[in-house]
């Protein structure tokens, strides 16, 4: 018997979409539990504590957006795959800073879903080959531990999704080099030849608004983002 990846919550009230996408998550191993609206999921999320939640925008009871402000605001950073429909692009930017990782537009292939839900779980885990003891890396007034995935502001703690602190990890290992936001889709997200770079955009938004004036990120114009260190 194949060991489980663990339990993905998925939170749609549409039945032929639930039904395929459990089976497609199931085959490749994970555990599912299907609710059809925003409340029940809320409480499945807290009882149940997922690997993952794949998350429907437009839900009877409490919609996505609220489910997702609800789940960060209580501290719970569970990886959260927001579905949305074509014309829900604000909603879908919106989940995003609330602390969605990631989004799929319908239709989608369920092929597509395993294969964002199961990049959702490796950016959570970290980068593999990750040295034990490992210094944390510094840059002004930023202190970000690989080790124990954890960002502090002038000694104080900065919470940040998955995501996020795989992004500024990313841009403080390399600090000075530019990279384009398909560069970044690329080696951050894992998501080569993806053509929505607006998606880095709001992850470099968010973190900027976390880290306030300490944020070393810088919009290079024309080309994309770069860390550089106080003074440079």
């Amino acid at each position: 018997m194949t060991e489980s990846r663990g339990l993905v919550l998925i939170v749609e009230d549409e039945r032929h979409i639930s039904d395929v996408q459990r089976l497609y998550l199931a085959r490749e191993g994970f555990g599912v539990h299907v609710e059809a609206d925003g409340t029940a999921g809320l409480a499945a999320a807290r009882r149940m504590h997922p690997v993952a939640i794949v998350l429907d925008i437009g839900l009877p009871g409490m919609d996505g957006i609220a489910f997702c402000r609800a789940l960060r605001d209580s501290g719970d950073w569970t990886p959260v795959l927001l579905v949305t429909a074509r014309g829900e692009e604000a909603d879908r930017i919106l989940g995003l800073e609330l602390g969605a990782d990631d989004y799929l537009t319908k239709p989608f292939s369920p092929r597509e879903l395993v294969a964002r839900v199961k990049a959702v779980l490796r950016r959570a885990a970290g980068p593999t080959g990750q040295l034990p003891g490992r210094p944390p890396e510094s840059i002004g007034r930023l202190s970000l531990d690989p080790v124990s995935r954890t960002v502090r502001r002038d000694g104080e703690p900065v919470e940040l999704t998955a995501t996020e602190f795989n992004l500024l990890a990313h841009l403080l290992r390399h600090v000075g080099q530019v990279f384009t936001r398909e560069q970044l889709l690329a080696q951050v997200w894992g998501y080569p030849g993806y053509r929505d770079t607006r998606m880095v955009d709001v992850f470099v938004s968010q973190l900027r608004a976390k880290l306030g004036d300490a944020s070393p990120i810088c919009t290079v114009r024309g080309v994309g983002y770069s860390a550089m260190a106080p003074g440079t």
